[in-house]
Protein backbone atom coordinates (compact mmCIF):
# COMPACT_ATOMS: atom_id res chain seq x y z
CA UNK A 1 0.00 0.00 0.00
CA UNK A 2 1.34 3.60 -0.75
CA UNK A 3 0.20 6.85 0.28
CA UNK A 4 1.18 10.32 -1.14
CA UNK A 5 -0.45 12.95 0.51
CA UNK A 6 1.27 15.87 0.00
CA UNK A 7 4.00 17.57 -1.91
CA UNK A 8 6.92 17.99 0.47
CA UNK A 9 7.67 21.10 2.28
CA UNK A 10 11.28 20.32 2.75
CA UNK A 11 12.52 23.31 0.82
CA UNK A 12 10.26 25.52 3.12
CA UNK A 13 12.20 24.33 6.12
CA UNK A 14 14.21 26.48 7.82
CA UNK A 15 17.82 24.54 8.85
CA UNK A 16 18.04 23.40 12.25
CA UNK A 17 20.86 25.68 14.73
CA UNK A 18 20.94 23.10 16.46
CA UNK A 19 24.29 21.15 15.62
CA UNK A 20 23.93 17.76 14.68
CA UNK A 21 27.05 16.65 17.11
CA UNK A 22 23.95 17.03 19.85
CA UNK A 23 21.58 15.25 18.18
CA UNK A 24 20.67 11.72 19.77
CA UNK A 25 22.34 8.60 17.94
CA UNK A 26 22.43 4.94 18.50
CA UNK A 27 20.44 1.66 19.09
CA UNK A 28 20.39 -1.75 20.08
CA UNK A 29 22.08 -5.01 18.36
CA UNK A 30 20.95 -8.00 20.08
CA UNK A 31 21.60 -12.18 19.17
CA UNK A 32 19.23 -14.49 20.75
CA UNK A 33 19.84 -18.11 20.38
CA UNK A 34 18.41 -21.35 21.78
CA UNK A 35 20.29 -22.80 24.87
CA UNK A 36 19.95 -25.58 27.27
CA UNK A 37 18.09 -23.11 29.36
CA UNK A 38 15.62 -21.74 26.71
CA UNK A 39 16.21 -18.85 24.76
CA UNK A 40 18.69 -16.20 25.88
CA UNK A 41 20.53 -13.45 24.62
CA UNK A 42 23.67 -14.40 23.41
CA UNK A 43 25.30 -10.94 22.18
CA UNK A 44 24.12 -7.54 23.17
CA UNK A 45 25.37 -4.17 21.96
CA UNK A 46 24.10 -0.73 22.94
CA UNK A 47 25.16 2.61 22.04
CA UNK A 48 23.78 6.35 23.04
CA UNK A 49 21.08 6.35 24.91
CA UNK A 50 19.61 3.14 23.85
CA UNK A 51 19.18 0.07 26.09
CA UNK A 52 17.25 -3.29 26.16
CA UNK A 53 16.73 -5.52 29.47
CA UNK A 54 15.84 -8.94 29.94
CA UNK A 55 13.60 -8.91 32.89
CA UNK A 56 13.70 -12.82 34.01
CA UNK A 57 10.68 -14.47 33.45
CA UNK A 58 10.99 -18.77 33.74
CA UNK A 59 10.37 -19.90 29.88
CA UNK A 60 10.48 -16.61 28.36
CA UNK A 61 12.50 -14.76 26.64
CA UNK A 62 11.28 -10.94 26.24
CA UNK A 63 13.48 -7.88 25.61
CA UNK A 64 12.46 -4.08 26.81
CA UNK A 65 13.78 -1.20 24.33
CA UNK A 66 14.27 1.65 26.55
CA UNK A 67 15.40 4.88 24.94
CA UNK A 68 16.89 6.99 28.10
CA UNK A 69 16.05 9.95 25.97
CA UNK A 70 12.21 9.57 26.70
CA UNK A 71 11.46 10.88 23.47
CA UNK A 72 12.57 11.04 19.24
CA UNK A 73 13.63 14.51 18.83
CA UNK A 74 14.77 16.16 15.30
CA UNK A 75 17.32 14.66 13.91
CA UNK A 76 17.79 11.65 16.39
CA UNK A 77 18.98 8.39 14.56
CA UNK A 78 17.73 5.10 16.12
CA UNK A 79 18.13 1.30 14.88
CA UNK A 80 17.47 -1.94 16.76
CA UNK A 81 19.29 -4.78 14.48
CA UNK A 82 17.84 -8.47 15.82
CA UNK A 83 18.91 -11.94 14.80
CA UNK A 84 17.31 -14.87 16.11
CA UNK A 85 19.21 -17.78 15.72
CA UNK A 86 17.45 -21.46 14.91
CA UNK A 87 15.09 -22.98 16.92
CA UNK A 88 14.94 -19.66 19.53
CA UNK A 89 11.71 -18.08 20.60
CA UNK A 90 11.85 -14.74 21.54
CA UNK A 91 9.88 -11.27 22.27
CA UNK A 92 10.82 -7.46 21.85
CA UNK A 93 8.59 -4.74 23.04
CA UNK A 94 9.02 -1.39 24.46
CA UNK A 95 9.32 -0.02 27.87
CA UNK A 96 6.27 2.68 26.85
CA UNK A 97 5.35 4.57 24.90
CA UNK A 98 7.28 6.54 22.63
CA UNK A 99 6.79 10.39 22.13
CA UNK A 100 7.66 11.63 19.01
CA UNK A 101 8.58 15.43 19.48
CA UNK A 102 8.08 18.53 17.17
CA UNK A 103 10.71 18.92 14.93
CA UNK A 104 12.91 22.29 14.37
CA UNK A 105 13.81 21.54 10.82
CA UNK A 106 15.80 17.81 10.40
CA UNK A 107 13.86 14.65 10.17
CA UNK A 108 13.71 12.03 12.84
CA UNK A 109 14.70 8.11 11.97
CA UNK A 110 14.03 4.76 13.35
CA UNK A 111 15.66 1.92 11.09
CA UNK A 112 14.35 -2.04 12.24
CA UNK A 113 16.46 -5.06 11.10
CA UNK A 114 15.31 -8.44 12.23
CA UNK A 115 16.90 -11.43 10.86
CA UNK A 116 14.97 -15.18 11.71
CA UNK A 117 17.04 -18.20 11.14
CA UNK A 118 15.47 -21.48 10.84
CA UNK A 119 12.59 -22.66 12.75
CA UNK A 120 12.73 -19.37 15.18
CA UNK A 121 9.89 -17.05 16.16
CA UNK A 122 9.80 -13.47 16.47
CA UNK A 123 6.79 -11.36 18.48
CA UNK A 124 8.02 -7.73 17.74
CA UNK A 125 5.70 -5.74 20.32
CA UNK A 126 6.74 -2.28 20.78
CA UNK A 127 4.28 0.53 22.53
CA UNK A 128 2.75 2.66 20.26
CA UNK A 129 4.18 6.25 19.01
CA UNK A 130 2.33 9.45 19.88
CA UNK A 131 3.18 12.01 17.08
CA UNK A 132 3.03 15.93 17.93
CA UNK A 133 2.02 18.46 16.17
CA UNK A 134 5.21 19.32 14.03
CA UNK A 135 6.90 16.27 13.94
CA UNK A 136 9.21 14.58 11.65
CA UNK A 137 9.50 10.77 11.79
CA UNK A 138 11.25 8.53 9.14
CA UNK A 139 10.40 4.61 9.72
CA UNK A 140 12.11 1.76 8.57
CA UNK A 141 11.24 -1.93 8.79
CA UNK A 142 13.79 -4.66 7.13
CA UNK A 143 12.81 -8.35 8.18
CA UNK A 144 14.57 -11.68 6.63
CA UNK A 145 12.85 -14.74 7.49
CA UNK A 146 13.77 -18.27 6.80
CA UNK A 147 11.25 -20.68 4.95
CA UNK A 148 9.90 -22.17 8.72
CA UNK A 149 10.48 -19.01 10.51
CA UNK A 150 7.50 -16.76 12.05
CA UNK A 151 7.41 -13.34 12.67
CA UNK A 152 4.38 -11.72 14.44
CA UNK A 153 4.77 -7.86 13.76
CA UNK A 154 2.52 -4.99 15.96
CA UNK A 155 3.54 -1.62 15.00
CA UNK A 156 0.76 1.28 16.29
CA UNK A 157 0.81 5.15 16.21
CA UNK A 158 -1.20 8.02 17.74
CA UNK A 159 -1.54 11.37 15.59
CA UNK A 160 -1.72 14.52 18.50
CA UNK A 161 -1.80 13.99 22.13
CA UNK A 162 -6.03 13.57 22.30
CA UNK A 163 -6.45 14.61 25.65
CA UNK A 164 -4.75 17.70 25.17
CA UNK A 165 -6.91 18.90 22.09
CA UNK A 166 -3.90 19.04 19.86
CA UNK A 167 -4.76 19.56 16.27
CA UNK A 168 -1.73 18.77 13.66
CA UNK A 169 -1.25 21.49 11.58
CA UNK A 170 1.95 20.29 10.31
CA UNK A 171 4.65 17.16 10.03
CA UNK A 172 6.10 14.11 8.23
CA UNK A 173 5.44 10.30 8.62
CA UNK A 174 7.27 8.27 6.21
CA UNK A 175 6.92 4.46 6.63
CA UNK A 176 8.41 1.98 4.74
CA UNK A 177 8.22 -1.98 5.06
CA UNK A 178 10.03 -4.58 3.59
CA UNK A 179 9.85 -8.40 4.68
CA UNK A 180 11.55 -11.29 2.73
CA UNK A 181 10.55 -14.88 3.36
CA UNK A 182 13.28 -17.54 2.29
CA UNK A 183 14.76 -14.38 0.12
CA UNK A 184 11.36 -13.86 -1.57
CA UNK A 185 9.90 -10.22 -0.86
CA UNK A 186 6.56 -10.91 0.18
CA UNK A 187 5.18 -8.02 2.14
CA UNK A 188 5.93 -4.22 0.93
CA UNK A 189 4.27 -0.97 2.73
CA UNK A 190 5.03 2.54 2.18
CA UNK A 191 3.28 5.52 3.94
CA UNK A 192 4.08 8.83 3.65
CA UNK A 193 2.06 11.66 4.92
CA UNK A 194 3.59 15.28 4.25
CA UNK A 195 2.35 18.85 5.12
CA UNK A 196 -1.03 19.81 6.65
CA UNK A 197 -1.92 16.56 8.63
CA UNK A 198 -5.00 16.49 9.86
CA UNK A 199 -6.70 17.79 6.68
CA UNK A 200 -5.10 14.52 5.27
CA UNK A 201 -6.10 12.59 8.34
CA UNK A 202 -9.82 13.35 7.88
CA UNK A 203 -9.90 11.94 3.82
CA UNK A 204 -12.21 9.20 3.67
CA UNK A 205 -9.40 7.35 1.76
CA UNK A 206 -6.49 7.94 4.38
CA UNK A 207 -7.92 7.98 8.18
CA UNK A 208 -11.30 9.38 8.20
CA UNK A 209 -10.83 11.17 10.87
CA UNK A 210 -9.48 8.51 12.73
CA UNK A 211 -6.41 9.67 15.21
CA UNK A 212 -5.27 6.19 16.12
CA UNK A 213 -3.95 3.35 13.60
CA UNK A 214 -2.34 0.13 13.97
CA UNK A 215 -1.25 -2.42 11.58
CA UNK A 216 -0.50 -6.35 12.60
CA UNK A 217 1.54 -8.91 10.00
CA UNK A 218 1.63 -12.14 10.96
CA UNK A 219 4.08 -14.31 8.88
CA UNK A 220 4.59 -17.89 9.26
CA UNK A 221 3.37 -21.55 7.42
CA UNK A 222 -0.09 -21.54 8.88
CA UNK A 223 -0.76 -17.66 8.37
CA UNK A 224 -3.99 -18.50 5.70
CA UNK A 225 -5.12 -21.27 7.68
CA UNK A 226 -5.35 -19.15 10.50
CA UNK A 227 -7.22 -15.89 8.83
CA UNK A 228 -10.69 -17.16 10.56
CA UNK A 229 -9.02 -17.21 14.08
CA UNK A 230 -7.77 -13.85 13.39
CA UNK A 231 -11.44 -12.19 12.68
CA UNK A 232 -12.81 -13.89 15.63
CA UNK A 233 -10.42 -12.49 17.86
CA UNK A 234 -11.72 -9.01 16.18
CA UNK A 235 -15.23 -9.78 16.59
CA UNK A 236 -16.05 -7.64 19.59
CA UNK A 237 -13.11 -4.86 18.97
CA UNK A 238 -14.89 -0.98 18.80
CA UNK A 239 -12.10 0.54 16.88
CA UNK A 240 -12.87 0.25 12.83
CA UNK A 241 -10.86 -3.62 12.14
CA UNK A 242 -10.24 -6.27 9.35
CA UNK A 243 -8.10 -8.78 9.05
CA UNK A 244 -6.73 -10.74 5.76
CA UNK A 245 -4.31 -13.48 4.49
CA UNK A 246 -2.85 -14.35 1.17
CA UNK A 247 0.35 -16.56 0.66
CA UNK A 248 1.78 -16.82 4.15
CA UNK A 249 1.02 -13.38 5.45
CA UNK A 250 -1.57 -12.42 6.98
CA UNK A 251 -2.21 -8.59 8.32
CA UNK A 252 -4.93 -7.00 10.37
CA UNK A 253 -5.65 -3.18 11.06
CA UNK A 254 -7.01 -1.13 13.39
CA UNK A 255 -8.33 2.88 12.89
CA UNK A 256 -10.31 4.11 16.02
CA UNK A 257 -10.81 7.86 16.90
CA UNK A 258 -10.09 6.99 20.42
CA UNK A 259 -6.13 5.89 21.14
CA UNK A 260 -7.26 4.21 24.25
CA UNK A 261 -10.00 1.89 22.95
CA UNK A 262 -7.65 1.20 19.61
CA UNK A 263 -5.17 0.30 22.13
CA UNK A 264 -6.79 -2.09 24.19
CA UNK A 265 -8.30 -4.08 21.14
CA UNK A 266 -5.07 -4.45 19.72
CA UNK A 267 -3.75 -5.90 23.41
CA UNK A 268 -6.79 -7.97 23.23
CA UNK A 269 -6.36 -9.36 19.67
CA UNK A 270 -2.32 -10.39 20.11
CA UNK A 271 -3.17 -12.00 23.18
CA UNK A 272 -5.93 -14.12 21.76
CA UNK A 273 -4.26 -14.67 18.79
CA UNK A 274 -1.06 -15.36 20.14
CA UNK A 275 -2.00 -17.07 22.80
CA UNK A 276 0.23 -15.56 25.17
CA UNK A 277 -0.15 -12.53 27.78
CA UNK A 278 1.08 -9.05 26.30
CA UNK A 279 4.44 -8.30 27.31
CA UNK A 280 4.77 -7.17 31.24
CA UNK A 281 5.02 -3.30 30.33
CA UNK A 282 2.10 -3.18 28.59
CA UNK A 283 0.12 -4.17 31.75
CA UNK A 284 2.04 -1.20 33.64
Amino acid sequence: MSVNASPSEAAARVPSPIPASLRASGGVRVRIACTPLGSRPLRIAESGGYRVRFPRQAGLCEGVLINTGGGVAAGDRFTVEATIETGADAVLTSQAAEKVYRSDGPDAETTIRLDLKRDSRLDWLPQEQIFFDGARLRRGLEAALAADASLMLAESIVFGRIARGEVLTTGLFRDRWRIRRNGRLVFAEDIRLDGPLHPMLTRKAAAGGGRALATVVYIAPDAEKRRDEARAALEDASSECGASAWDGVLVARFLSLDPQALRADLARFLERFRGRPMPRSWQM
